[in-house]
């Protein structure tokens, strides 16, 4: 099996932290899904066990790996984050979006919606577009911390294209970390004839 950078990237961190033992090795060479799965549900197991699990499952394609990779989109740990997201985008379960924009709007997690928002605007879904617009709106009050997060918003939507962008848009502009990535979103949006 060929492993894209990110895969090889997520892979090797994980065996850093697993100190190279047997079990990640073990946990890497089996193609069975089903003791993939087990590892997600036994008690015990290390948290790494428990990612490189839920990564391997959810690279493959199986469901069983949503739960806990939407767990890891919310972790306070970003290459975990990363991680399930990169994990969810290809797991191609149709409850991802809906659970990506759950944890973008959430306001008492908000430090941790980066990943969330780029997973939304990676899947194109219909969820996507009213979060970050959601999201965004929050992160414009005066002397929001969360400016990565904005900015995020602010690419995703112009990535996304969608009118509905604008008004948040070009509330945006006032701000001078998100200006300019507003004026390259609202180029991107498409004018109607």
């Amino acid at each position: 099996m060929t492993r894209s950078e990110a895969d090889r990237s997520v892979l090797e961190r994980l065996r850093q932290e697993s100190g190279g033992s047997a079990v990640y090795d073990r946990l890497l060479a089996t193609d069975d899904l089903d003791t993939l799965a087990g590892v997600l549900t036994e008690a015990g197991q290390p948290l790494w066990a428990r990612e490189l699990a839920a990564f391997r499952l959810g690279t493959a394609g199986d469901r069983r790996a949503f739960e806990a990779l939407v767990l890891l989109l919310n972790h306070r740990d970003p290459p975990r984050c990363a991680a399930a997201a990169h994990a969810l985008a290809r797991l191609g379960d149709p409850r991802t979006a809906r659970a990506a924009a759950a944890l973008a709007t959430n306001e008492l997690r908000v430090a941790y919606a980066l990943h969330p928002i780029r997973l939304l605007t990676a899947l194109r879904a219909p969820e996507a577009v009213p979060a970050l617009i959601t999201t965004l709106r929050r992160r414009l009050r005066p002397h929001d911390p969360y400016r990565r997060v904005a900015l995020a918003c602010v690419e995703g939507l112009g990535e996304l294209g969608d009118p509905r962008a604008e008004p948040v848009l070009n509330d945006a502009l006032a701000h001078p970390a998100l200006a300019e990535a507003a004026v390259h979103a609202l180029a991107r949006i498409p004018r109607p004839r």
